[in-house]
């Protein structure tokens, strides 16, 4: 398997595309740390299934815009699991608004939570990763942050730091052989957008005229995690059906 024995974090990896993720990363033999924020019961649902399947997880709770609990749960992980090898950041939130009526402690709450987020675990991974001369660091961004969507001015500003965030970590990094992408995705189909599939119109701006699947992304994600894309940093790879080309 190509992650056989590989420490990999992932964060909102209770639900929806994290989970996804979690299992695809367990399916290739990685021990996986699922980071979630409140909803234990659906962590503990995704640690059992690795289990089920013969991998190896456990669950950490964590307010990923917190330092101090980021700091905690990264140095939990490397205690109890092992050195971290593999960081996946997709924890997020969604306030939607047109940007005249967001309150600003939406637009807060969605930028600490996708981007303050992410930098907090690339911060408290960065040396762990610097003294094993490895690892992979995977980015779940958005095609919003390359197009912008309208209502959504603070997920796309979020999302669009995460590019440069991405972009600035892999300059960083790379002469340590450490890599740093980012995961575009577009309209993926989870509870959240499980709406769209009846309404055509929806449909519109993707060409292939279809919803993105979880287990898509996943597979993407688990090659950027593997040595076979060891040439591969600071990208930004769009899986989109097409939205964005």
């Amino acid at each position: 398997m190509r992650l056989d024995g590989k420490v990999a974090i992932v964060t909102g990896g209770s639900r929806g595309l994290g989970r996804a993720v979690a299992l695809r990363l367990a399916e290739e033999r990685a021990v996986v740390a699922i980071v979630y924020a409140s909803d234990r019961a659906s962590a503990d649902e995704t640690r059992r299934e690795i289990e089920a399947r013969g991998g190896k997880a456990q669950a950490y709770r964590c307010d990923v815009a917190n330092p101090d609990e980021t700091a905690r749960v990264v140095k939990a992980v490397n205690a109890e699991l092992g050195q971290v090898d593999v960081l996946v950041n997709n924890a997020g939130i969604i306030r939607d608004a047109l940007a005249a009526s967001i309150r600003d402690e939406d637009f807060d709450a969605v930028i600490n939570t996708h981007l303050k987020g992410a930098f907090n675990f690339i911060k408290h991974c960065y040396f762990g990763f610097i003294r094993q001369r490895s690892g992979s660091i995977i980015n779940i961004s958005s095609v919003s942050g390359l197009l912008g969507s309208a209502g959504q001015a603070n997920y796309a500003a979020a999302k669009a730091g995460l590019v440069g965030l991405t972009k600035t970590v892999a300059r960083e990094l790379a002469e340590r052989h450490i890599r740093c992408n980012a995961v575009a995705p577009g309209i993926i189909g989870t509870d959240m957008t499980s709406h769209m599939v009846d309404d055509p119109t929806r449909l519109e701006p993707i060409p292939m005229r279809r919803l993105g699947k979880p287990e898509e992304i996943a597979s993407l994600v688990a090659f950027l995690a593997s040595d076979e894309s060891s040439y591969i940093t600071g990208e930004v790879i769009r899986v989109d059906g097409g939205m964005a080309m």
